[in-house]
C-alpha cells in the first residue's frame, strides 16, 4: 500500500462543524485522498461503525482509511503513536506519530510518520516548541522513512513550505474539521500541494511563459 501524501485529513468529530460525515465528504470533494480516523475516546463498536462510514465516503474516490491505534477496525492500516507498540504491528500500511530525531530513529517496518508540532496549534495549545520549516526539513533529511508535516498547518502558504522542506504532504485537523467550507479549503490546500510538486504548473500560474521544447524537423525531399 502506498504511503499518504498531499493534503492528509485528522478527524475530531467533537470540533467538526456540522458533523463529521460533513467535513470529510467536503474534503474528499475538495481532493483529499487520506483521512485518519481518531475518536479514541469512542467504544470500539461505535468507532468501527464510524470507519465504516468514513470508508464508504473514501470508496467512491479511491481514498484511503488509516485508523489511529494498532487496531486497523477492520482495515489494513493503521497509525500509532510514538509510545508503541513496538515493534509494529504487520498491517499494509503503518504509521508512527514523531517529534524529534530519537523517536525517528526507532523506526523499524513503519511505511511513514508524522512530525509536529510544525508550528502552534490550536488543537494542542503550547505543545512543543514548535519545529518551524527548519527543524522540519532537517528530520526529513534525517529520516528513514517519508514524513508528513502536521500542527498548525492552515494555509497554502504553510503547504508550500512544509512541500519544499522535504515533506511528502501535511496532515490537517483544525482547518479542515473548523472550515465554514470543508470542500473549498481542501482544494485550496490541496492546490497548492500540487503546485509545489509540479513546478512548472507553479510557473504557469504565476504568468511564466512557457517555451515548448523545439521538436525535431522530419527531412522532406527536395522537388524535382
Amino acid at each position: 500500500m502506498t504511503p499518504p501524501s498531499g493534503v492528509v485529513v485528522l478527524t475530531d468529530r467533537l470540533v467538526a462543524r456540522g458533523g463529521l460525515d460533513r467535513v470529510v465528504a467536503g474534503a474528499v470533494g475538495g481532493g483529499v485522498r487520506w483521512v485518519v480516523l481518531r475518536e479514541k475516546d469512542l467504544p470500539r463498536a461505535e468507532r468501527a461503525a464510524l470507519a465504516a462510514d468514513l470508508r464508504a465516503i473514501l470508496a467512491d474516490v479511491g481514498g484511503t482509511l488509516i485508523v489511529a491505534g494498532p487496531d486497523p477496525l477492520g482495515g489494513d492500516a493503521v497509525h500509532l503513536p510514538a509510545a508503541g507498540p513496538y515493534p509494529p504491528p504487520a498491517h499494509g500500511l503503518v504509521g508512527r506519530s514523531c517529534h524529534h530525531q530519537p523517536e525517528l530513529n526507532r523506526l523499524s517496518t513503519e511505511h511513514y510518520a508524522t512530525v509536529s508540532p510544525v508550528w502552534p496549534t490550536k488543537t494542542k495549545p503550547g505543545y512543543g516548541p514548535p519545529l518551524l520549516v527548519a527543524g522540519l526539513a532537517s528530520l526529513v533529511r534525517a529520516s528513514p522513512v517519508p514524513l508528513l508535516a502536521l500542527g498548525g498547518v492552515e494555509t497554502p502558504e504553510q503547504v508550500t513550505a512544509c512541500v519544499q522542506a522535504g515533506a511528502v504532504g501535511v496532515a490537517v485537523l483544525g482547518a479542515l474539521m473548523r472550515a465554514e467550507d470543508p470542500a473549498e479549503t481542501a482544494a485550496s490546500l490541496t492546490s497548492a500541494y500540487v503546485e509545489a510538486v509540479t513546478p512548472e504548473l507553479t510557473q504557469t500560474r504565476r504568468g511564466v511563459t512557457q517555451v515548448p521544447t523545439p521538436q525535431p524537423q522530419r527531412a522532406t525531399k527536395e522537388a524535382t
